[in-house]
Order: structure tokens, then C-alpha cells, then sequence
């Protein structure tokens, strides 16, 4: 009898909104962690792609294991039989994040995020956009009432960055934190020793 593959998968969706790097980083990383990824990418994020990264879509593709088409809706990721550790939108569009909340499941992207709400699984939304009106505020309450975790990529300035990619790592491993995936990204805090004479 053939026993069951236990490699643990990630669910990596790249949407529209700026800030590509952080689903590029994620992929690059994962290439050399146990995990399997599945990948799917929007229409406006392989347009925000090649915009931000100058990278095509091959490019990414070959980072991932697996790739879904946005549009596949019988993919494997579409179903909860599809054993994963959950998913990450990095980064979640406005756009994504709406279709997501409502249900409407209008895309694989949106299906895969639904199924694994349904599931009880992860699901992490890195929403990029600021200003924020009421209705976005309001979406993303009801998405984390569903068990969604809404995290915007806000800098840890306490870490020092000296360049962007400083930036994009340390979010990426506080990301991957989420799924108890280590990747050595994350500065962890050391806490800050009391001045002397300090009261």
C-alpha cells in the first residue's frame, strides 16, 4: 500500500497590489525549506510583476512546484480533500481581499482562500493598500471574525534595515512565522537592557 505524501504544502498567491517582492521572497525562500508550494497568480499581479520586479512570469513560475492557473477552478488547491498547511496572498489586493470576504470565489485564487477558511486552516492576507476608508476596514474585521490574519507589510524599524530587501526579508520571516515555518529571515527582538541609574 502507498503511504500518503506528508511533505507539508503552502498555498502562495500573488495578487495585484504593489509590493511583488514579498510573493518573490517567499517563493525564493521556500525553495530551500521542506515544504511543497502552490502557486497562483492574478491577472493584475503578473502585470504588477513585471512592473515592480522586472521579472516574467516564468521566472516565477520556476520557483514554485507546483502552478495553478487563476482560472483553473478543478485544481487540486480548489478542494479541502487537498491537505495544506493553508495560505499566504502576499501581497492581497483590495481588489482579492473583497472577492475573498464576500465568497463569491470568482477565481481560483479566491476559491483556494474560501477553502481554506471552510478548512480551519491559515490563511494570510498581506492587504497593501493606505489610505484605508471604512468599507476596507470593515472587510478585513469580517475577514479576521472568519479567522483570516490580516497582515499589512508595516517595517520593523527597530531591526535597523540599511535597504528595501532588509525590509521584505524580515516581513517574509515573520510571515512564514505564521505557518511555524523557520527560514532565518526574522530578526528576532533580544529585548533592550536598562540604562544604568535607570528607574
Amino acid at each position: 500500500m502507498k503511504l500518503p505524501d506528508m511533505t507539508p504544502r503552502l498555498i502562495v498567491g500573488i495578487s495585484g497590489a504593489s509590493g511583488a517582492a514579498y510573493g518573490v521572497r517567499i517563493l525564493e525562500v521556500l525553495q530551500q525549506a521542506p515544504v511543497e508550494t502552490h502557486l497562483v497568480i492574478s491577472k493584475a499581479g503578473r502585470l504588477t510583476l513585471m512592473h515592480e520586479t522586472g521579472l516574467r512570469q516564468n521566472d516565477i513560475e520556476r520557483m514554485a512546484n507546483v502552478v495553478h492557473h487563476n482560472h483553473d477552478i478543478g485544481a487540486t488547491i480548489s478542494s479541502g480533500s487537498f491537505r495544506t498547511l493553508g495560505m499566504i496572498v502576499a501581497p492581497c489586493s483590495v481588489k482579492t481581499m473583497s472577492e475573498i470576504a464576500s465568497g463569491m470565489t470568482a477565481s481560483l485564487m479566491s476559491r483556494a482562500a474560501d477553502v481554506v477558511l471552510k478548512e480551519r486552516r491559515r490563511l494570510v492576507l498581506m492587504v497593501r493598500e493606505t489610505p484605508l476608508h471604512r468599507n476596507h476596514l470593515r472587510t478585513m474585521s469580517e475577514l479576521s471574525e472568519l479567522g483570516a490574519v490580516i497582515a499589512p507589510p508595516v517595517p520593523a524599524l527597530y531591526t535597523h534595515p540599511e535597504c528595501v530587501q532588509d525590509i521584505v526579508d524580515h516581513t517574509v520571516g515573520r510571515l512564514l512565522d505564521l505557518f511555524d515555518i523557520e527560514v532565518g529571515l526574522a530578526e528576532r527582538w533580544p529585548g533592550i537592557a536598562p540604562e544604568i541609574g535607570a528607574r
